[in-house]
């Protein structure tokens, strides 16, 4: 292999690296922005079950109810 072709050699894998880096950085900023967004969606869960909660009855005061009882005689 002469310089020429070694050097040009040389240049394709280095440009082939960058491009997977490049696309390496861009998945990396998705997915980044996926966390992001699942960790918001969590949060928001949360806060919700919590205000449910709250907003149930407490523990103890009312028995939990069988479905099974409330079904129509017909089943």
């Amino acid at each position: 292999m002469n310089p020429t072709q070694e050097a040009n050699s040389i240049d394709t894998r280095l440009i082939n690296l960058e491009i997977k880096a490049s696309y390496t950085e861009d998945l990396l900023d998705k997915l980044d922005q996926i966390v992001t967004r699942q960790q918001d969606q969590i949060d928001r869960l949360l806060r919700e079950v919590q205000f449910l909660r709250q907003q149930g009855p407490d523990e103890g005061q009312t028995p939990l109810r069988n479905l099974r009882d409330e079904l129509p005689p017909h089943y």
